[in-house]
């Protein structure tokens, strides 16, 4: 098989990253949650973040989200097709990758309260 190289390989690149994204859209029932919970909040970051600093953390902690979605998705998806048998190990990076997703959720939450409560006058 011949690699792409250049532009071309930006091209194949982003095309996996597609396939990506359709199959997580597809497959997880929390990352489509998420999306629509993302697409629902974001022009709320353009009414209450004040500048370009603020409204980049809020958008910023919605992507990442998203993003950590992704890889706890992968993390499962690479234990199931490894076998569906119990293993420690496995249970291991499942749990791992749930918490670092609830992570991510805090943080969200957390930087959109504060700058709710403080747009609202209340902080």
């Amino acid at each position: 098989m011949k690699k792409t190289r250049g532009i071309g390989r930006a091209f194949t690149t982003a095309r996996y990253s597609c396939r990506g994204i359709a199959a997580a859209w597809k497959k997880e029932e929390s990352f489509r949650q998420e999306v629509v919970l993302a697409a629902v909040m974001a022009p709320f970051a353009f009414v209450i973040g004040e500048g370009f600093a603020e409204r980049s953390l809020l958008l910023g902690s919605l992507l990442l989200v998203l993003l950590v979605e992704l890889i706890n998705s992968a993390i499962e998806a690479t234990n199931d097709r490894v076998g569906k048998e119990h293993h420690e190990l496995s249970a291991r990076a499942k749990d791992l990758g749930s918490a670092a997703v609830m992570i991510a959720l805090i943080l969200a939450g957390s930087l959109w309260g504060i700058k709710t409560l403080i747009f609202m006058g209340l902080l």
